[in-house]
């Protein structure tokens, strides 16, 4: 993983606590990865000890307590980008199903899930718990609970530590008001039982989702600075 190529550089280059790593454009270069998955290693690097990222400012390496190896990232969750990427394959897949199954009951439960996005955020709090439920509602709609449990497991992986710090970098109360946005785009779809257009307006918000984590949206447009899921 890339995090175990910048451990192995610090090595290589016998790098001393308080160095600095060359910048991130370089780094990535010189690693031949792109900067969303370089900027992942480094915070599962910071998470670990092994540097400190520092705003404005760059990367540090940071020194080792006695006696200490370098700890393992493994228990820090799956890679975000990769694992945004199974959402957009797996929810995709989801919806386009869902739409074909739409009933009144079902489509209550997305629309209520809305409502409570809507009012969390309209109440300056980070509406999660009414986030995971619209896409479990709509998971339900399939009518396979396989697939439900997948969509949770996934979703639940906000809250790994490489994750979490990521979107806790970048959300706030604009970037949760673009989320909801996207999430009314997809039930207005659902409502109007139109799969392509459902599974459109899922793809498009899980990429635009990773994109505002990363500073880097799927468009290129510009850069972005939020998150929701």
């Amino acid at each position: 993983m890339v995090a175990d190529r910048i451990r192995a550089l610090i090595d290589e280059e016998e790098l001393e606590a308080g160095a600095r790593l060359p910048a991130e454009r370089e780094l990535a270069l010189q690693l031949g990865v792109s900067r969303p998955s370089l900027r992942e290693a480094l915070i599962a690097l910071e998470i670990d000890g092994r540097v400190e990222i520092r705003g404005g400012s760059g990367v540090y390496v940071c020194a080792l307590p006695a006696g200490a190896g370098d700890a393992a990232t493994s228990t820090l969750g799956e890679s975000p980008a990769e694992l945004m990427q199974a959402r957009v394959v797996l929810e995709g897949a989801v919806i386009t199903l869902a739409a074909a199954r739409v009933t009144k009951a079902g489509l209550q439960r997305v629309e209520e899930a809305l409502a409570a996005m809507r009012e969390e955020h309209a109440s300056g709090r980070k509406p999660v718990d009414a986030d995971r439920r619209f896409h479990l509602s709509i998971a339900e709609m399939a009518g396979n609970s396989v697939l439900v449990d997948m969509v949770g497991t996934l979703f639940d992986g906000r809250h790994d530590p490489i994750a979490a710090r990521m979107s806790g970098q970048v959300e706030s109360t604009h970037t949760w008001q673009a989320a909801v946005g996207e999430h009314e785009a997809i039930y207005r779809a659902l409502e109007a039982r139109n799969p392509q257009a459902a599974a459109a307006a899922m793809c498009s918000h899980l990429l635009a989702s990773h994109g505002r984590w990363t500073g880097e949206p799927a468009d290129g447009s510009s850069k972005a600075t939020g998150s929701g899921s």
